[in-house]
């Protein structure tokens, strides 16, 4: 016997009743969700008159809002490129009340950009010649490239205040990078090592098996090798060596970064004799700083002109065993030497046996901008340009040992 769910006496339907509240429920959250949406556009779209949402921001929401109106609020007209925001100013307390406040309301990674625009925006960059400011930022490597531009300018009081934030940029890195690096190029420094008479436990089974497929015995469903492939484990001896040529001007702030941390993660591996050199008009070797990248960084001077030309004239007096030695040259191409000189060197190192390796940056900003004729040419060359980001590198370093075609990324 099933119970009727109208109770004939009150008239009362409890079918009915449940749908009007899950209904009410349903309204009530569509509400919810529409207020939250006008909420989010209140913030992104700013102004004095909530630009047409009717929400208004009150406790977290508005402070919030005041961080974001100090950096991106226009204000009642126009502002020149130099011109400050109402909100901000450009006093040092109140830069650094600001930092703080978007440290509070919004991740990391937000705050990072944030810090950029600032000093894009509202021209901080004078501020960060401050030890207070130094300490209420947040690093990463672009406020290490911006560090590294303003170093010539920075007073005595503020550069030990720069190096520590330089130096826990670089320790992060390194702990991000290092082992991957150094277990993938062991890899490669053995791969490039073969052998034809290997050990039991350095035989190469892929090129052994496909080498000698025509040794299978059917009857046996295996294959007899006439001849092993191996590779023998890296001596303590140098095996390869690499030379970072790396573009300083202004542009390459991040590759810069990156391109030093690597340099020291190379030349701490036994098997590889690393040296580094950067350039503008005029090439610096910091070779012998290696075993510091916060030494390397602080002897670089961004800024300033290019001649690839004259770095890779260095470069090349310093190699001497061709068919050992990989150049990295990383460079958004911007040639302010002599081009043909510096396309006849390349075409020379290759000639000689020297891996040649374009990177138009090492970093990951994205596409970046670079002097596509130059490109081409070196394409031309059999040395494609290409950028490419901090966790690939360690695979085209593997791959440029190898004598092997380079991972190159299809996005240019």
């Amino acid at each position: 016997m099933t119970a009727d769910p109208t109770d004939a006496g009150t008239g009362y339907d409890a079918s009915a009743q449940e749908a009007q509240e899950a209904q009410e429920a349903q309204e009530a959250h569509e509400a919810h969700e529409a207020q939250e949406r006008l909420r989010r556009w209140r913030l992104v779209l700013g102004g004095e008159a909530a630009d047409g949402t009717g929400c208004t921001l009150s406790g977290r929401d508005a402070a919030m809002d005041g961080t974001l109106a100090a950096l991106y609020g226009e204000g009642d007209r126009p502002r020149s490129g130099r011109e400050r925001s109402a909100g901000l100013g450009a006093s040092a307390p109140s830069v650094a009340r600001w930092l703080g406040d978007i440290r509070r309301y919004f991740p990391s990674s937000v705050v990072q950009v944030m810090q950029r625009d600032a000093i894009d925006r509202l021209g901080l960059a004078a501020l960060l010649l401050e030890p207070e400011m130094l300490e209420a930022v947040e690093a990463d490597v672009h406020l290490v490239g911006t560090l590294l531009s303003l170093n010539k300018a920075m007073p005595e009081t503020t550069k030990e205040t720069a190096r520590a934030v330089v130096r826990k940029v670089v320790e992060d890195l390194e702990k991000r990078l290092a082992t991957r690096t150094r277990a993938t190029l062991t890899g490669a420094l053995d791969r490039s090592a073969r052998i034809s008479r290997p050990r039991h436990h350095d035989i190469d089974w892929n090129r052994t098996i496909a080498a000698n497929l025509k040794h299978y015995l059917p009857e046996y469903r295996t294959i007899v090798p006439e001849r092993l492939i191996g590779y023998g484990r890296v001596s303590r001896s140098v095996k390869k060596e690499v030379v970072l040529c790396i573009d300083q001007s202004g542009s390459m702030a991040a590759s810069v970064v990156y391109a030093s941390v690597f340099g020291a993660v190379l030349a701490s591996m036994r098997s590889i004799d690393t040296r580094l050199v950067v350039f503008d008009t005029a090439v610096v070797d910091l070779t012998d700083q290696l075993d510091d990248p916060v030494d390397v960084l602080f002897g670089t001077q961004l800024g300033g002109g290019t001649d690839i030309n004259r770095a890779l004239a260095y470069c090349q007096s310093q190699i001497t065993r061709p068919t050992e030695t990989v150049v990295v040259l990383i460079s958004d191409l911007y040639e302010g030497g002599i081009r043909n000189e510096m396309l006849k060197r390349v075409a020379a190192m290759k000639a000689s046996g020297v891996q040649f390796v374009a990177l138009l940056a090492l970093s990951d900003e994205g596409a970046p901008a670079y002097d596509r004729e130059h490109a081409a040419a070196l394409a031309a060359l059999g040395a494609p340009a290409f950028a490419c980001t901090p966790d690939l590198f360690p695979e085209v370093m593997a791959a440029a040992i190898e004598k092997r075609p380079l991972p190159i990324p299809d996005t240019l």
